[in-house]
């Protein structure tokens, strides 16, 4: 397979896959929005292990011989996924320790870890979510490294609680329970989110304050970054925050079913964004 197959593969389990990422994705010219849909069909693969249907012992298995295909990854390989990664590797130098950071957090959840704190829930958010912001920035590049890494962390980390608020009944059906403990008892929550709508609402809505201030404190990245990149990231958080800005007003929606933006104000964030920088 070459080189630029591979890519096409990449590209096209993004548009299929990616919801919310493909937005900020199609701003950016071609060899970046490439090397982008190459990092999201590597995260998506080892996402769509943790939510398979093997069995949880399988699960691991499957994670650590990925683990081993990436650690390090053959650059002659025939898989599409892994040869466009590791096109991209060579060309943008991706810090390939973030895809063990994904699959650590995937491991958490095939073996069911729950969150007392809500720094137990950071360290998850920050190897699920977080090393994909920095596998971005890798793409995306910046001129003061040293200040933006951290804050394309923290970007990943309020993107990821607003899944977490999101998702909160949907992973309840499914054995999981992200919403740390004590925070739960300090709203008078059960643990497990077993109590009525208002309730869980109560503890939906401080965890959404807590997202708040992890976007105030990643979208610090976007001054950071050149044009199209700007224009990627702006409208990725931007679909995002909009999300949570819902949620926020209304915390029990998100016990009523799957919240989320019609494709039109999504295109609408998008088109937002890159007018915001320029072409």
């Amino acid at each position: 397979m070459s080189v630029e197959a591979a890519y096409a593969y990449c590209e096209a389990v993004t548009r299929a896959q990616a919801k919310n990422f493909a937005y900020g994705i199609r701003l950016l010219r071609r060899p970046e929005r490439q090397a982008l849909s190459a990092v999201y069909a590597l995260a998506r693969r080892i996402d769509d292990i943790g939510d398979g249907d093997l069995a949880p012992e399988r699960k691991i298995e499957a994670l650590r011989a990925l683990r081993e295909q990436i650690n390090p990854i053959d650059p002659l390989t025939g898989d599409p996924v892994l040869l466009a990664v590791a096109d991209t590797a060579a060309r943008y130098a991706l810090p390939m320790g973030a895809f063990a950071e994904i699959i650590d957090g995937c491991e958490m959840d095939v073996v069911g870890t729950s969150y007392e704190t809500i720094e137990d829930l950071v360290v998850y958010c920050r190897r699920v979510a977080g090393s994909v912001g920095r596998l971005s920035l890798a793409v995306f590049g910046s001129a003061q490294p040293e200040r933006a890494v951290p804050l394309a962390d923290s970007l990943g980390v309020a993107l990821q609680l607003t899944n977490i608020v999101r998702d909160v009944v949907e992973d309840r059906g499914l054995g999981r329970v992200y919403l740390p403990g004590k925070d739960a008892e300090s709203v008078g929550c059960p643990k497990d989110l077993s109590g009525p709508a208002p309730v869980v609402a109560k503890l939906v809505a401080l965890e959404c304050r807590r997202a708040d201030e992890w976007f105030r404190e990643g979208l610090q990245l976007l001054p950071l970054l050149d044009g199209r990149a700007r224009a990627c990231v702006s409208a990725m958080a931007g679909i995002y925050r909009r999300l949570l800005v819902r949620i926020e007003r209304d915390p029990e929606v998100v016990t009523r079913g799957r919240v989320s933006l019609p494709n039109w104000e999504k295109g609408l964030v998008a088109a937002r964004s890159l007018a915001g920088v320029g072409s």
